[in-house]
């Protein structure tokens, strides 16, 4: 059974879309079959997949490709149309094999309400009981036509039901941060928000009318994998000053907020799964220094910086030569980041 992955913090700017992508790539790089979807209504995440440069490209693939976005694969349940939900015709993603795609639709957000309404929990909702567990059946059904090992979802900023359903019905969690003021306040309020979405789960799961929908609600088996810090600078190979005191900030926020209250909401593996994975300071996964302009040509070239070529960046001699290092090291960043993740999920 594949394995549900969220990439949340309520913090945006945190590089969620990119980690997605460029994790989703390596893992299928290593053979595993992987399903991402882009579930923030941005749709970041299908901007890097689809060739979007005209002004209505997404637009034109909506038209062109009915029922293959996330919101239009949930109408059965949203918009109780008579007929079950069915498995997301994907797409595939090019020069990546096993990496495929379920895209984002802006009017997702348009299904906040509703499902906010069936997740009060009250029995007396039954015309929206099908909701709570329709993304999970979704990605359920969808992961199993595509023989998927992993399911990526990108979740956009914020604390809405669909987050709150997102996450709490995933298997694991990454958090996706940078060193900054906010991201160290991000962590003090993830601390508080995912507890109190677990008790909400849990009491979700023993709820007769989620119980008996067509898409029963999952038993909550949450578990957090780390946090991936990116977007700073280095001098010396290593990260400025300014940044470095915001790492340390990150570290005392997580060892003194957050993983006390992950513990009591029984979201964290015992520390020696950690320790044996190799997780780096406090719960870090990875860190992830600028690359400049690669990341542009990555996002142009509809591929991670990792797998850029020298054909890609039209560059020879010694420019490549230089180039080829920072190419690498970041592909060995994404290396460390899918064996620790593998080691944890397995």
């Amino acid at each position: 059974m594949a394995k549900i992955i969220a990439m949340f913090n309520n913090k945006g700017g945190v590089s969620k879309t990119t980690t997605t992508f460029n994790l989703g790539w390596i893992l299928a790089e290593r053979g595993k079959r992987v399903v991402m979807v882009d579930a923030d209504p941005q749709c970041n995440l299908t901007g890097m997949v689809l060739d979007l440069k005209q002004e209505d490209a997404l637009s034109k693939f909506y038209e062109e490709n009915p029922g293959r976005n996330l919101k239009a694969a949930l109408e059965p349940a949203f918009a109780s149309r008579p007929k079950a939900l069915a498995a997301v015709d994907c797409v595939e993603v090019e020069g990546r094999e096993g990496l495929f795609l379920i895209p984002g639709h802006v009017g997702v957000a348009e299904d906040e309400v509703s499902l906010g309404i069936a997740q009060q929990l009250s029995e007396s909702v039954q015309t929206l009981r099908n909701l709570p567990g329709s993304f999970t059946e979704l990605f359920k059904l969808t992961a199993a036509a595509y023989d998927a090992d992993y399911v990526l979802i990108d979740l956009s900023p914020g604390l809405g039901s669909i987050n709150q359903n997102l996450v709490a019905t995933a298997d694991f969690f990454i958090v996706p941060a940078s060193p900054d003021v906010f991201s160290v306040m991000a962590m003090d309020s993830l601390s508080r928000v995912i507890p109190r979405w677990m008790n909400w789960a849990r009491n979700a799961a023993e709820l007769d009318a989620l119980q008996d929908a067509d898409y029963p609600f999952p038993e909550p088996r949450l578990k957090f994998l780390g946090t991936v810090v990116q977007r700073y600078r280095l001098l010396g190979g290593q990260p400025t000053t300014a940044f470095r005191s915001y790492f340390d900030a990150l570290d005392d926020a997580i060892d003194n907020s957050l993983k006390p209250a992950f513990e009591k909401a029984g979201v964290l593996f015992e520390e020696a799964k950690y320790d044996s994975a190799g997780l780096e300071g406090s719960m870090r996964l990875a860190s992830i220094s600028d690359f400049n302009t690669l990341i542009a040509e990555s996002q142009k070239r509809r591929k991670p910086v990792f797998a850029l070529t020298k054909e890609d960046l039209k560059m020879r001699g010694v420019v490549w030569d230089q180039t080829e290092q920072n190419v690498e090291a970041f592909r060995a960043t994404f290396t460390a980041l899918s064996e620790k993740i593998e080691a944890l999920t397995a």
